[in-house]
């Protein structure tokens, strides 16, 4: 926990500390939630402030946000901490803010990364919210939805803050070249192109575009008139490689891997190969992609290509053999084939009408003719009884039935007519009218 002035002292502060914003006027980007006439703005104007969420992306203003609230609303601000504080802290917390409530004081307590308390820690805000002894504002980086106790959900309005566009960045850097707070009273020479790379370098993130102008200023070469120059090759060095937003365990992950499947399931191949390096350049397990694209060549090519399942195996040995990077082509190969590959996703419909009827049926008694008798007890109870081998008929079929009684004539395999299956599809008929005219051959008198 960290009870905080609303603004410490700036000295020694890096760039980005000192360019917080401390008014909305001087916020950038949100103006679906902050221009004029906006829900969130009109809150804010009128002072009718509730618990909220704030969900979005790094570096576009959550905290900062939180704290020009605080100062509009004239509230104690409490700073927690999600990884530092335990129950033992929030009942403090609680205890003071509801002393406060007493005598006509507000506390907004600012949980940064709410998604990292446990259910627990949530639960112990719950009956100061109910009461409205404190104002609780959450921010997260990840899907509230998923992350955050319903029970908390629900009484929170959640707002979503959206990654700062190029052009707010753009604005956001030149303020920071001209404002006291930054490098107003040093005379730093950087272009105009120069700028519009950083910012969109910085993806989004406005602490990472300051930090990294930051950089550039600070590695700046001198010029005769007392400035600071910064030039492209400075900057190139500055910017490095772009560390892309991913996280493994997140929702960005699963958003990612989505993409892919379903610009593969879409014939579309360029994109298919994007959301590939995008996963791949950010550090995702080769083998994870390998293994969806195996599920992928069942669940959707199937039978309509039999040899989509075969490649997929291949790439996933290639991509343990080799590693990254030299396994990314194998993958490319395995993303484009089963994008251009024919359709079918009849295995995954069999499955799942099979599956509804096995639940539902647990306890449906194997057919005795078709179960094994390794026991002399088991021939006698007719175990085995009946059963016909097919390759001791000529036509390597018989007629014999191997559903249960009660679900005789159901169908879970219905094949479709692309690529390779309908070849299977002439051969079920086929099987399917021989066994049909058997049975009825033998019905006749």
């Amino acid at each position: 926990m960290e009870q905080t002035a609303l603004f410490e002292s700036e000295q020694n502060q890096p760039l980005a500390a000192r360019m917080r914003p401390r008014t909305l006027e001087e916020f950038a980007g949100q103006r679906h939630l902050l221009a004029e006439g906006r829900i969130l703005r009109r809150l804010i104007d009128e002072d009718r402030i509730s618990s909220m969420i704030f969900w979005g992306p790094p570096g576009v203003g959550k905290t900062t946000l939180a704290r020009i609230i605080a100062g509009r609303t004239k509230a104690r601000f409490i700073d927690f901490s999600a990884v530092n504080s335990g129950i033992r802290e929030i009942r403090e917390v609680m205890r003071q803010a509801e002393e406060g409530r007493r005598f006509g004081d507000r506390t907004i307590v600012f949980v940064d990364e709410i998604h990292r308390f446990n259910k627990a820690q949530q639960d112990a805000f719950l009956p100061f919210v109910e009461k409205g002894s404190i104002l609780l504002i959450g921010a997260t980086t990840e899907n509230p939805s998923f992350e955050v106790n319903s029970a908390l959900l629900s009484r929170c309005k959640v707002f979503v803050l959206r990654a700062l566009d190029t052009e707010d960045l753009l604005q956001l850097l030149k303020r920071a070249l001209e404002d006291p707070r930054g490098f107003g009273g040093q005379k730093v020479l950087i272009g105009e192109d120069e700028l519009r790379a950083l910012a969109v370098f910085a993806n989004g993130d406005a602490r990472m575009a300051l930090g990294t102008l930051e950089m550039a200023v600070l590695n700046g070469e001198p010029d005769a008139d007392g400035g600071l120059r910064v030039t492209k090759e400075t900057l190139e060095q500055c910017l490095g490689r772009k560390s892309l937003l991913y996280d493994r365990d997140g929702e960005e992950h699963y958003n990612l891997i989505s993409a892919l499947h379903k610009s593969m399931r879409n014939s579309d191949p360029d994109a298919a190969v994007y959301w590939l390096a995008r996963m791949l350049e950010a550090g995702e397990d080769p083998l994870y992609i390998a293994r969806r694209l195996v599920r992928f060549a069942s669940e959707d090519v199937g039978l309509a290509d039999p040899r989509a399942l075969e490649l997929c195996i291949a790439c996933y040995q290639a991509c343990h053999f080799l590693g990254v990077p030299e396994c990314n082509v194998h993958l490319t190969q395995a993303v484009v084939y089963l994008s251009l590959a024919p359709r079918s996703n009849a295995m995954e419909t069999a499955y799942m009408a099979a599956k509804e009827d096995a639940v539902r049926m647990l306890a449906e008694p194997v057919p005795l003719h078709i179960r094994n008798a390794p026991t002399r007890l088991m021939s006698e109870l007719g175990y085995g009884k009946g059963y016909r081998y097919a390759h001791d008929y000529a036509e390597k079929l018989t007629d014999m039935r191997c559903l249960p009684d009660s679900l005789e004539g159901r169908e879970y395999y219905v094949p479709t007519t692309q690529g390779l299956e309908e070849r299977f599809a002439r051969r079920l008929k086929e099987i399917k009218d021989w066994k049909r005219q058997q049975r009825e051959g033998k019905e006749k008198p």
